[in-house]
């Protein structure tokens, strides 16, 4: 799986990470520890990277969905 996030040089680096952790899922309390971060400068970049508006796009290869194999995957340049 891969993660692009358009509109990512509207945000700050720290704003950058804590958006990707918590897109990939990551708990406040996770991404707190992770960064060494409290949690409330956490819900308060992540709520600053909101308003300043991107956009997450997640990238699927075929074979993860059970659609293709690897070798056809790789015939059809994924």
């Amino acid at each position: 799986m891969q993660i692009e996030i358009r509109g990512a040089e509207k945000l700050s680096f720290r704003e950058r990470q804590v958006v990707t952790l918590k897109e990939m899922g990551y708990s406040t309390e996770r991404i707190a520890a992770k960064l060494k971060l409290s949690p409330s400068s956490v819900g308060t970049l992540y709520n600053r990277a909101r308003s300043k508006g991107y956009q997450v796009v997640i990238v699927i290869p075929g074979h993860n969905l059970g659609l293709f194999d690897v070798e056809e995957e790789e015939e059809l340049g994924e």
